[in-house]
């Protein structure tokens, strides 16, 4: 999706909405450094103030961070994952995972009331991809992939929007876990993510609740175990979220 210039009445408006299709279609992924200001004014076609002005209100939403000397960068796939980003920043891990186990339940449960046998095999594949994956990083994407997998069988737009936002709010924290502060066995729970795609192939809500229910309840015992108490943000937890919060 190339930039174009725009003859539209409010200049900044339409360089905002250009840059944030950018962004959220994944045109300039979380993490990328985009075009320097000449560079954005030549494809634009518009003056250099309307971009800063432009650039300036997304750094605001939280979309887009500066860094001095470095560039802009992109900090997030929307403002509304932006503002999870700053909340869930002041939050603990296990409240994080409290909010996830009630939209992973509703997932389960409307999943296996709507889903398609197209959902129940691209369910299989990421829990198969789940299973395999070796070390921590591949780990915690393919358990990432699965669980949206949950939320798109669903069958409800906002619920699965919501899921992706809330998951992508904690990658930066994701990205720099190198070990999970839980037990492999709790970490993996590969019978309990079985059983959740059991119960959605064979349409029982209740089992498929019941399952996630399960699954989620075992980590956020082993989050209380470890006294959980510190927000994501700080130093004395900037792990636990990550890794408890997607891979589970």
């Amino acid at each position: 999706m190339p930039l174009r210039s725009t003859a539209r009445t409010s200049l900044v408006e339409a360089v905002i909405e250009q840059i944030e299709a950018l962004i959220t279609e994944g045109e300039w992924p979380v993490g990328v450094r985009i075009p320097p200001e000449p560079v954005l004014v030549e494809e634009l076609g518009v003056g250099r103030n309307t971009v800063r002005e432009a650039v300036r209100a997304l750094t605001h939403t939280g979309m887009l961070e500066p860094r001095p000397g470095d560039g802009t960068y992109v900090r997030a796939e929307s403002g509304f994952g932006a503002a999870l980003q700053r909340r869930l920043h002041r939050s603990t891990a296990l409240e994080a995972y409290e909010v996830r186990a009630s939209l992973e339940r509703d997932a389960a449960r409307y999943a296996a009331q709507r889903r398609t046998p197209e959902d129940v095999a691209a369910l299989r594949e990421a829990l198969a991809v789940r299973n395999a994956a070796g070390d921590n990083a591949a780990f915690v994407e393919a358990d990432m992939a699965f669980h949206r997998a949950v939320a798109a069988a669903a069958s409800n737009s906002v619920l699965a929007e919501l899921y992706d936002q809330f998951s992508d709010s904690l990658r930066e924290t994701l990205r720099s876990v190198t070990t999970a502060p839980l037990p492999d066995t709790v970490r993996r729970q590969v019978a309990e993510h079985t059983a959740i795609v059991d119960a959605i192939e064979a349409q029982d809500p209740a089992a498929a609740e019941l399952a996630a229910f399960t699954h989620l309840s075992a980590a956020m015992e082993a989050l209380r175990g470890l006294g959980d108490s510190d927000a994501p943000g700080s130093s004395g937890s900037s792990g636990s979220p990550g890794s408890d919060k997607e891979s589970g």
